[in-house]
Formats: structure tokens, sequence, C-alpha cells
């Protein structure tokens, strides 16, 4: 068997063996979506119209994150074209559930159905794919964040979960506003602007106390939950030549209630494999894989891997290993010698004088790299 396979090959080793319904969209997962709207709308309406003590209005908030969270959860489904396939009914209810988290949907199909999904984990094309040492020795600011200690850095990088959806939405829009027809534009714009609009509007309605608990704690509790998942979607991984799910993707476990809270989000290596199946028949294809490709599948507690994150880097080095540039340690990847059990890292040199850039395609001089992050 090749080292890497198309997502295409895996599914149609796959597609034979599942029932013909797994293939079709499923309606009626928007009763969770309504669930989820009506106690948004119920946490603001207590928020706005009562004067409670401020450990309920916490509560509350909780309740409202994670209603958030699940509402882009569904809204990623629903836009993958799962639940619905008339695409403006599509559109529609997907853009409804990201409402919360302000991405419009004609962004988030351009940045994540078109780019992600079929560039995943390349380090040119995909835009959610973290930087190579090339990158890094070439930007001024990802030096300078690289020289602030491991430790400070993963913690800060842990506590940024709470806003990185959005900060990367806002960059999503700047980077791919301009590949839109001039005619979509207003139409990307307007989706971007209107949730905002509706929020800001909501603060000068019921005031900034009032507002923080109904809607900025909740932005960032949602944001937060949002990407524990999605930074294990692939950051433990390498980057590949070739999009293979089953070396550039995750999938974690979690517990029954949460899967079932979260529309099975925590599948993504069956997602990457079958994007356009609805999560519901998930663990249908997970059972498959396992039973083809037990050695290639990657799985492990959601816990396991937020933990390996916070103890790996996040620049990659050689495509398959990721280095810590300031400390000089290089760690493996998934698939490529990473025990998240017990992490492990190792020095590499490099011949004297040798180019940096080409350094990161070979062998890497530590010492001469922590040198130049200084003297730059």
């Amino acid at each position: 068997m090749k080292e890497f396979q198309t997502f295409g090959w895996y599914a149609k080793q796959i597609s034979p063996l599942l029932p013909k319904e797994a293939f079709k969209p499923v309606p009626s997962r928007l009763f969770g979506g309504l669930a989820y709207l009506l106690v948004t709308f119920a946490g603001f309406l207590t928020i706005g119209l009562f004067d409670l003590h401020p450990f309920w209005y916490l509560m509350i908030s909780i309740i409202l994150g994670t209603s958030f969270a699940g509402l882009g959860f569904l809204g990623h489904e629903i836009l993958h074209g799962t639940v619905v396939r008339k695409s403006w009914l599509k559109d529609l209810l997907g853009g409804i559930a990201f409402f919360p988290l302000c991405t419009g949907p004609k962004l988030w199909i351009k940045w994540h159905n078109v780019n992600h999904h079929v560039h995943t984990q390349d380090e040119e094309l995909d835009p959610d794919a973290w930087p190579t040492l090339e990158k890094l020795t070439k930007s001024r600011f990802l030096r300078w964040i690289y020289k602030i200690p491991f430790q400070i850095r993963a913690f800060f990088a842990f506590c940024g979960l709470s806003v990185t959806f959005t900060i990367h939405s806002i960059k999503m829009l700047i980077h791919f506003l301009k590949d839109f027809h001039p005619k979509n534009r207003k139409v990307v714009l307007g989706q971007f602007i209107m949730p905002w609009a509706t929020w800001i509007t909501l603060l000068v309605v019921i005031g900034f106390e009032k507002w923080f608990f109904a809607f900025l704690l909740p932005l960032l509790i949602g944001n937060f939950i949002v990407m524990s998942y999605i930074s294990t979607n692939h950051r433990l991984n390498p980057l590949v030549p070739v999009n293979d799910p089953l070396a550039n993707s995750l999938s974690v476990t979690v517990p029954k209630w949460v899967d079932v809270l979260h529309f099975n989000f925590s599948y993504h290596t069956e997602h990457h494999l079958f994007p356009s199946m609805s999560p519901k028949y998930y663990p249908l294809v997970k059972k498959h894989i396992k039973e083809m490709w037990p050695e290639r599948y990657h799985e492990m507690p959601m816990g396991k891997a937020i933990v390996a994150l916070w103890k790996t880097p996040r620049v990659y080095f050689q495509q398959r290993k990721l280095i810590e540039p300031k400390q000089g340690n290089v760690y493996g990847s998934l698939g490529n010698g990473l025990n998240p059990a017990q992490i492990k890292f190792r020095k590499i040199e490099l011949e004297k004088g040798k180019n940096l850039t080409k350094a990161a395609k070979d062998k890497l001089n530590i010492t001469n790299v922590t040198n130049l992050m200084k003297d730059q």
C-alpha cells in the first residue's frame, strides 16, 4: 500500500459498505438547532428583562456559550449540504447557525469547504495550516512571537482559544474577499457586518454589563469550545503532499452525550473522508476505517489531545516534524514518532554556513537559528 492515498481513494473503498441513506441529507438535524435557538433567545430575554445576581448571569452565559458552539457545529454541517441541499436554504440556515459566531455562509464555504477541505495540511494552500520553519524565518512578527519562552507561549495560546475563531474569521475575510466576484463581495461583506451590527445594537439597548453576559462572554466560551476541537483536528498531524485524511487528520473521543450536543463533530477524519455525508453516520464510517486501516487511523481522547498540543510547538520542520526554534527541540507528529503518552524531543545540527531556508528542508543547526532570531 502507498504511503499516502487521496480521500477519494478511501471513500471508494468504504462507500459500497454503507447504507444508501447515509448519502442523503438529514433535515431532522435541524431540531437540534431549533432547541439551541430557543435556549439562546430565552437566555437573551432573561438577561435583558430581569435584574439578577451576577452568578445567575454567569450560569446563563455558560449555557449561551455552549449554544453558540452547538449552533456553529450545526452551521458547519448545514453548509456542507448534509442537512438540506437547496443552495438558498442552505445559506439561510447556515447563516442563522453561524450568526452568534459572526461568520457569513459564503465566506465559510470559500474558506472551509473549497480551500481547507481540498488542500488539507498543504503548507501553501490550506488557510488553516500552521507555518513552516521557512515561513517563520521570513516573518518578523512570527520571529518575535517565537522568542517568547515555550511554556509562556503555550499558556497564552491555550487562553487564546477563546478568541481565535473570531480573529481567524476576520483574517479569512480579508484574505479571500478579493477572490469573490465583484457582485458577490457586497453580499460577503453584508454577511459579515450584519451579525456585528446586531450585537452592537444589543449593546446599546441593554448596556455593557448585561451585554457582557448576553453576548461577549458567551462568544468567548463558544470560541473556546469550537477551537478546542479545531485545534485537535490537524495540528498534531504532519503537512502532507497528498490530501490523505488518515495521515493529516485526528478524530477525538468524547462522552456520547457530548457527541449528541456537538453533532458528532469529534469524528473529524471521517468528516474529511465524507464531507457531504451527515455526521449521523460517522460512527459507521469509523468502524470500517478501523477494520480496514487500523494502523493508519489516528484517534485519542479530547483531553489527551489538548495536553499534547500544550506540550508541542506549532511550527513545522521537514513537513513531518514540529520544531521549537528558541529551545532547539524537534518533535514528531502523529504517525511520525509522536507518542502523546510520552512526548519527547531531540536536537539536530546543521553543517556550518548552510542557508537557513535550505536548512529547513534538510537538517537544522538550532544554535544558528536561535542566533539569527536574536540578531533580527
